[in-house]
């Protein structure tokens, strides 16, 4: 296992790299210079982790290859994104529902209702509870971001909102559903990896989480009222007119979401029901909307569905707002993430395959004396993870196993573990723009993460408020209340689609 201050120096290289990134290319950091620095930052953790290896060869007299040590780290990287293959099938495919989704008229027909129901003042506040009741039902953050959660974009551009007010009231709703819901996998997961059952892990988790949820629709509520509506009731009258003039609007479309939600709901796996949402929604948009082709310059409707499905149909109505709000998805959207995660996974797999990762986390386990240390140590463990491994699953399997015997030693509930495993592996991957939820939430939402997470409030709240009652004793499972049962879904594995 390599020195602790060889394993942190790719990490400053890699964060000293992302921010120049930042510095430099501002919000389109993520569309290729963030991708070039986490490569960079792979091969520079490479190079140190072989010519560690050659040189401590050396010291102990033994043979050293480089070809064998550069074939273990490949193995690893491979490794790493084979894991991530899943999410990026689902990428591909929430881009292609999304296309398909605004041919048929669905995400128009929730554009069009969602101005007339939603008040612009309540706006924010509705978003985060219709995000979380969703999510809370489907047990599937991503699920939730790619379906209402781009509605309620759509109705928060026509409305005049900050984008990145809305997508941060949706990933914090998003969130807090997918946290607390039992249908979903890191739910599963983190039960599972403490050894707690998994509605006795809910229950502790609401400590936390219903604060932060709490705190968030207070502050939501708060900017609702101190914002100035930008657009004015003739804009929002003539840009739901204009939608109306393009797509047939009916409450016969709500059947496409209500199938998709239902199939979730009833554990389907996550490709092939949203594969079949989307096939449904192609059937409503032959059935329906053909229309619509003539706004979009397609003569017929099998090349307008493929053309949506892959790169998305692009309108010309007259009204550029429409335009904009009906322009979006396509698989080949989705194709900077996937090239985000993909570099992300690279360096991420280097890490791990090197041992680097373990050493930091060895490293911080020894120096840590107290109970307010060691779960705050934790929560600031899976912010770590999802920052040098970019998966949420990782970042709660690797804190898990690291920190579960101390746990143990020091008489803490597993339950606290796997609280703190959630409150910040589960809660903090959306704020890290190469982590793979991040990435897809900005991608889905088409907002930047760097806009957005100021405004998912409940992703940074709840983790401190872990930390406070960390540091204050409150809140903290007695030991004797651990359980050794199996969590519902103690299988999850990462391969599972996110939820």
């Amino acid at each position: 296992m390599p020195p602790l201050w060889l394993s942190i120096v790719p990490v400053l290289f890699l964060i000293l790299g992302l921010v120049s990134a930042v510095w430099i290319a501002g919000e389109d950091a993520t569309s290729g210079p963030s991708q070039v620095m986490l490569i960079l930052s792979g091969i520079f953790a490479s190079f140190l982790s072989l010519t560690h290896g050659y040189y401590s060869a050396r010291r102990n007299r033994v043979a050293f290859s480089f070809s064998a040590s550069w074939k273990k780290l490949e193995s690893a990287i491979l490794s790493t994104i084979a894991e991530v293959m899943p999410a990026v099938l689902i990428l591909l495919l929430i881009g292609a529902l999304i296309g398909l989704w605004i041919v048929s008229g669905v995400v128009p027909a929730l554009i069009v209702w969602g101005i007339a129901l939603l008040d612009p003042t309540i706006f924010l506040f509705t978003a985060c509870i219709l995000s979380a009741v969703v999510s809370l039902v489907t047990g599937s953050s991503w699920s939730t971001a790619g379906t209402v959660g781009v509605a309620l974009v759509g109705v928060g551009h026509a409305l005049g909102m900050d984008p990145g007010m809305t997508a941060g009231a949706v990933v914090s709703g998003a969130y807090f559903g997918d946290k607390m819901s039992p249908f979903s996998e890191t739910t599963n997961l983190a039960a599972s990896m403490a050894g707690v059952e998994l509605f006795d892990h809910i229950r502790h988790m609401m400590y936390t989480t219903i604060p932060g949820l709490v705190i968030s629709l207070v502050i939501f509520l708060g900017m609702g009222y101190g914002i100035t509506e930008s657009s004015s009731p003739v804009e929002l009258e003539k840009t739901v007119n204009t939608i109306q003039s393009v797509f047939w609007i009916h409450p016969a479309l709500l059947a496409v979401p209500l199938f998709t939600f239902f199939l979730i709901y009833r554990r389907i796996p996550a490709v092939p029901a949203i594969l079949l949402g989307s096939l449904l929604g192609a059937a409503f948009a032959a059935l329906f909307q053909s229309e619509a082709l003539a706004f979009a310059d397609q003569k017929n409707m099998p090349a307008a569905l493929l053309q949506s499905a892959s790169n998305g149909l692009h309108f010309a109505t007259g009204q550029s707002n429409v335009d904009s709000l009906l322009g979006r998805g396509g698989m080949s959207s989705m194709l900077t993430t996937i090239w985000l995660i993909l570099s992300a996974m690279f360096f991420a797999g280097i890490m791990e395959g090197s041992g680097m990762i373990q050493s930091i986390a060895t490293s911080v386990l020894k120096r840590i004396h107290s109970t307010g240390g060691l779960i705050s140590g934790t929560i600031f463990g899976g912010l770590f993870a999802n920052i040098v491994t970019s998966e949420q699953y990782l970042s709660i399997v690797v804190n898990g196993r690291f920190f579960r015997e101390a746990y143990k030693q020091r008489g803490l509930s597993p339950l606290t573990l796997s609280r703190s495993l959630e409150d910040s592996g589960t809660l903090t991957s959306a704020l890290v723009p190469w982590n793979t939820c991040g990435a897809f939430m900005a991608a889905t939402l088409q907002t930047p993460v760097f806009l957005y997470a100021p405004f998912a409030f409940l992703n940074w709240i709840t983790p401190l408020i872990g930390i406070l009652y960390a540091w204050t004793g409150t809140f903290l499972a007695p030991a004797e209340q651990k359980r050794g049962g199996k969590s519902l879904a103690s299988s999850a594995s990462p391969s599972d689609a996110e939820g």
